[in-house]
């Protein structure tokens, strides 16, 4: 079991060579956002939900990524309203967003 409901991993790593990566997709801003709306939505609190930035999660030619334990998945978005939707469907109505997600591998 999880402590936590949802516990989601934004990949923000930087290639220092400047091959493609998830941060040139401005991750850790998206990163930064996710947090901010589980904040204001209450969904950080018991337990519920924890947003955390991960170093390189090794897919970065499907990037920008993140992954939602315990449900281990893989979802990829492209700008606010891909998170917003996240965070309402998987979040907080537990139902994941298939357009976004990625094979698990």
């Amino acid at each position: 079991m999880s402590y936590y409901q949802h516990h989601v991993f934004f990949c923000t790593n930087q290639r220092e060579n400047g091959d493609a990566c998830c941060a040139t997709f401005d991750a850790q801003a998206m990163r930064d956002y996710a947090k901010q709306r589980t904040k204001e939505l209450g969904l950080h609190k018991d337990g519920q939900s924890r947003i955390n930035s991960a170093g390189c999660l090794n897919r970065c030619a499907e990037g920008p990524v993140i992954v939602v334990y315990p449900e281990a998945i893989w979802y990829t978005y492209v700008d606010k309203e891909d998170i917003d939707e996240i965070i309402t469907s998987h979040l907080q109505n537990g139902i994941p967003v298939e357009r976004l997600m990625l094979d698990p591998q």
